[in-house]
């Protein structure tokens, strides 16, 4: 703050000597004037001194940091492309690995499918047997009570073939006596 009221000062100084200067004359005119360009000139070369490299100091920082920066962008993107690369390089062997166990589960479900309707197969003709044993059975008890009614109607006929009305009289008197 000193510097720059001394600057005011010694400014001000020049410019008065110059005004003055003016009015008396030609010669003395000239000198002035370099001296009031040498002021104007000190004074512009101590305020660009005294401004300019902390100006030009955080403009190097913002640089640098922008230059860091973008190594540092510049090395992350290197390293995706590299990721990318080793992945586009491993592409083909994950594709191989991926065919085979493609072909591994298709087998494997086939076997699968093959085991299962064999079993289905096995468990129909288990299922046919007994239907047609159970029909079997059936048929015959079908048959046996058709023979039994057979017999039983061939009896009943034979029995009226023989029964006279004596035959007839015997057997319900004999009935009559168990009944006693």
């Amino acid at each position: 703050m000193r510097r720059a009221s001394r600057f005011a000062l010694l400014f001000c100084l020049a410019a008065g000597f110059a005004f003055a200067a003016e009015k008396e004359g030609g010669d003395n005119l000239q000198m002035w004037k370099w001296a009031n360009f040498a002021v104007l000139a000190g004074g512009l070369g101590y305020l660009m001194v005294k401004m300019l490299p902390p100006i030009f100091a955080a403009r190097t920082q913002a640089i640098t940091k922008d230059m860091v920066e973008s190594q540092k962008i510049s090395q992350d993107a290197e390293a995706r492309a590299a990721d990318v690369e080793r992945r586009l390089a491993a592409i083909e062997t994950e594709i191989t690995a991926l065919r085979s166990e493609s072909k591994a589960e298709t087998a494997a479900e086939a076997d699968r499918l093959a085991k299962h309707t064999a079993a289905e197969i096995a468990r129909i003709q288990a299922q046919s047997e007994r239907e047609i044993s159970d029909a079997g059975k059936s048929a015959h008890k079908e048959l046996t009570r058709y023979a039994a009614g057979l017999s039983v109607e061939l009896a009943g006929q034979k029995i009226r073939a023989r029964m006279t009305p004596a035959t007839a009289d015997r057997l319900v008197r004999g009935f009559m006596r168990e009944l006693k």
